[in-house]
């Protein structure tokens, strides 16, 4: 086990690959054809030149700022770790699309779209990396039938595919221009993003936020019979867009309308950290959604020895406020069956059901390092496990009932100080996990500030009923929305002008000490319109979506607004990165509900252009 290895990965390397994949996560980036890895590496001085000295069998891509991805036989992973060069290794994590199911509202756009100072995005970029695009619509076309997409790259092609050659194919055969007629949006979603961004069609009358934006669209690669694109196909579609837009000598924003959640949540990550250096390169603005997690159940927080209000017996306090006496209490008062003996500082239980016919199931838990605990897993059958004790270089496993369960326990590494329990739940006999209650209890050894955050898989791909019993809607922005610099979007219901309980909320604890989030940084940024909007769809009409996906959109188009006001039209050369999250904020207005700001659940409110722009012309 190394330490300039992620947990996750070194977990995964660990794990025999017919194990693995049964996982939902363990397998990624790992191709059973080549039996190399593909990882996310932070690096100083000449990495070409270290790697060589190896294998010249080891794929190095630099991307920027010290980050790259190599791809390393699986032999040579441990050779290529120790290398000076090599700071850290992360491995790749799967992204998931924000969009729920399958105009604009009051979002304030009409006011500056429709009235001085008249403004549609020209001059301006935008970049969609998703799913790809529907290149053949309208809404993507000038009035007089050109494409308004500079450049697509297809990462599953691995071909790139410039406006000249759009253009002929949409006048000609598109058979004629190599593998343009094979980049096809799958899903829809990648157009669906790109119309909400910038689509206009005169003959439907559709408008999108920068109607006159030009388009730089990557179509994402996919890994693996799920489809989903990783976090290294996304770093190199952010360092392919930033040169394009150095090239054209264009201001750029970057649309992100997916993630994961996977991670502490902090800005900690290789990615979040890649991002922020990202969102500093030339005239750049990065707006990446919230996430739906707000309301799926599948984070779960707490502080351990600290009262919420509700009377303690002897002077034992459970983090969710019900005392304890002698044992750990269930959260409807009913002792435990298997009674655990607490400390002086008290103990936590969180409650964790799981549905029929779960394959497999990931949970996190991440502490402050400075706290000590005695983790307990407890099975529907009443069975149960020490977590605690690290064995074999922190990585164990156990069977509980019908459940395999892989386990890591991490400690803090050169860019993160949390510390991490992973669990990985795989069913052995039945091929499913024990359905019921599962328990995981913390007993306080050592506790300085308490606080524990427990995070499932994405519920993309878990069970309808698979969730903790009494989750934590706070801190369920999805990654990379958590990273410090990007604009992070949530979502609001226009119909009700209030906050979507799906829309990944952010931080409401002032005193959180695990990572590096801040006391007083606010995610998200603001909320724009992402329940029943209108979007282009692959059938040459239009669908109602809903989900941040859709938000998210919104306020790229919002954010080319802005730069082609300020840079474009010479009245602010400097209006990029911060300063547009600054006017975003500025003119973001009040919802329903909604008392103070900024709060965890929109920011500093609804986005609102028109008054953003008022503030400071």
């Amino acid at each position: 086990m190394s330490q300039k290895r992620e947990n996750l990965l070194n977990l995964s390397l660990e794990t025999n690959e017919e194990v693995r994949v049964r996982t939902g996560d363990l397998n990624v980036g790992y191709d059973s054809d080549t039996r190399a890895w593909e990882m996310i590496v932070k690096y100083h001085g000449d990495l070409e030149g270290a790697v060589s000295t190896i294998s010249e069998n080891i794929v190095v891509e630099r991307l920027i700022a010290g980050y790259g991805i190599l791809t390393v036989p699986a032999n040579l992973v441990d050779a290529v770790t120790a290398l000076p060069e090599v700071e850290y290794l992360e491995q790749p994590k799967r992204f998931f699309y924000e969009q729920v199911d399958v105009v604009r509202s009051d979002d304030c756009l009409a006011g500056v779209l429709l009235s001085p100072p008249f403004l549609t995005g020209r001059g301006v970029l935008i970049l969609v990396a998703d799913s790809g695009i529907d290149w053949r619509r309208k809404d993507f076309q000038t009035r007089d039938g050109r494409t308004r997409i500079r450049y697509l790259w297809d990462q599953m092609l691995n071909e790139e595919f410039d406006s000249n050659q759009i253009n002929e194919a949409l006048q000609n055969s598109p058979g004629a221009f190599g593998g343009l007629a094979d980049s096809v949006d799958r899903s829809g979603h990648g157009t669906a993003v790109a119309g909400i961004a910038a689509g206009y069609s005169e003959e439907s009358g559709y408008t999108g936020a920068a109607p006159e934006a030009e388009l730089l669209i990557v179509k994402l690669g996919q890994s693996g019979a799920e489809g989903f694109p990783q976090t290294t196909q996304l770093m190199r579609a952010v360092t392919w867009g930033l040169s394009k837009a150095e090239e054209l000598e264009m201001p750029l924003v970057i649309n992100l309308s997916f993630g994961n959640c996977y991670g502490a949540h902090d800005g900690s990550s290789l990615l979040e950290r890649f991002l922020d250096n990202a969102a500093e390169i030339g005239r750049t603005v990065i707006c990446v959604g919230s996430g739906n997690e707000g309301d799926s159940a599948g984070h779960a927080a707490g502080q351990v020895g600290v009262s919420n209000g509700v009377g303690a017996l002897n002077g034992v306090q459970s983090s969710n406020g019900i005392g304890v006496l002698n044992g750990v209490q269930r959260q409807d008062g009913v002792q435990a069956s298997n009674e655990i003996r607490t400390s002086a500082r008290g103990s936590a239980r969180k409650e964790l059901a799981v549905a029929l016919y779960e394959r497999n199931l990931r949970m996190q838990l991440w502490q402050n390092a400075s706290d000590e605990y005695r983790i307990y897993l407890i099975a529907p059958n009443g069975e149960r496990a020490e977590l605690t004790a690290p064995i074999n270089g922190g990585k164990f496993t156990l069977r509980l009932g019908d459940t395999l369960i892989l386990a890591y326990q991490g400690e803090p590494t050169p860019y993160a100080v949390a510390k991490e329990l992973y669990l990985e739940f795989l069913g052995i006999d039945s091929g499913f996990i024990d359905s019921g209650i599962w328990n995981i209890v913390l007993e306080a050894v050592k506790v300085v500030t308490g606080q524990y955050y427990l995070y499932l898989s994405d519920s993309a791909v878990r069970g309808a009923g698979t969730g903790f019993v009494m989750p934590t809607p706070q801190v369920t922005l999805t990654i990379p929305s958590t990273a410090a610099k990007v604009i992070t979007v949530g979502a609001y219901d226009p119909i009700y002008d209030a906050y979507a309980p799906f829309s990944g909320r952010g931080y409401a604890d002032v005193n959180r000490t695990v990572g590096v989030v801040t006391a007083g940084l606010v995610k998200p940024d603001l909320v724009a319109p992402g329940v029943q909007l209108p979007a282009p769809d692959l059938f040459g009409g239009y669908m109602s979506v809903t989900g941040t996906s859709c938000a998210t959109p919104i306020g790229s188009g919002a954010a080319a607004l802005l730069m082609e006001w300020g840079i474009v039209r010479g009245n602010d050369p400097y209006l990029y990165g911060e300063k547009v999250k600054a006017y975003l904020r500025a003119g973001a207005r009040p919802l329903r509900g909604e008392n103070m700001y900024p709060n965890d659940k929109v920011g500093f409110g609804a986005l609102c252009l028109r008054d953003s722009l008022i503030q400071f012309i």
